[in-house]
């Protein structure tokens, strides 16, 4: 785990910018860069289950949540980031090991089981591995649990899922949107990051040296010019002798 996450419950008391995420979503790599570009603000983590999603949001203990759409938006502002990948998970021995992808249409005659309907994704897998039925998840979710005694494959022809961020209406700031801006990719440098925009110190001119100090005095010319200087051969007339 990031030297950033921390517990639900720690996470609540601590200082700075607090976020919460589903099983599935990697978050490292946005802690890594935010802790590159604001160092002296500090970035809090924790994993949170599909049904705290939004909770977690509404009783304070996080300021941003990456959640799983679809959500209830009312009073959320949710902006979607990527879709997840679904597999059919099924025990070992099913006879879907035996293909690199599978059609949900080739599995009409499977029983499938409902995930809220037994308490979430781990302990449907629990299910599974029993025999009992398959189970339709997002592939990041059913490699996070990794579940002993299952196999899972691609499925084709099935709904997909999506991640999204999601905060609450009237709780911008710079903060969440530099946090926003980290996981859209953008650069330092891009003009939509409050910490690009913040005014730079202006430099102080340098002095003016053309003609500020005395001019130097002109150096007496010891001998006189040459006439001959600068003309070809012959070019000077020959008087007669």
């Amino acid at each position: 785990m990031p030297a950033a996450e921390e517990s639900h419950e720690s996470a609540e008391t601590q200082p700075g910018l607090r976020f919460a995420y589903v099983a599935g979503v990697t978050p490292g790599k946005w802690i890594r860069r935010w802790e590159e570009r604001m160092p002296d603000y500090p970035l809090r983590a924790f994993m949170s289950d599909d049904a705290a999603q939004l909770s977690v949001l509404r009783d304070g203990s996080a300021d941003l949540s990456f959640v799983r759409l679809p959500v209830d938006r009312e009073g959320l502002n949710v902006i979607p980031l990527y879709e997840e990948q679904p597999v059919v998970v099924a025990p070992k021995g099913h006879e879907i090991s035996v293909f690199e992808e599978v059609a949900l249409d080739d599995l009409a005659e499977e029983n499938f089981l409902d995930i809220d309907e037994m308490g979430g994704p781990d302990m449907a897998l629990q299910v599974v591995a029993s025999g009992a039925g398959l189970a339709i998840l997002p592939m990041s979710v059913a490699r996070h649990l990794n579940q002993k005694d299952t196999v899972m494959r691609r499925l084709t022809g099935a709904p997909g899922t999506q991640i999204g961020l999601a905060w609450l209406v009237g709780t911008d700031n710079p903060v969440i949107e530099e946090f926003i801006g980290i996981v859209r990719g953008r650069t330092a440098q891009s003009s939509r990051q409050p910490s690009a925009q913040q005014e730079k110190p202006k430099k102080v001119p340098k002095p003016d040296r053309r003609g500020g100090g005395p001019k130097k005095p002109a150096v007496a010319q010891r001998y006189a010019p040459n006439p001959d200087k600068g003309r070809g051969k012959g070019s000077r007339k020959k008087g007669k002798r």
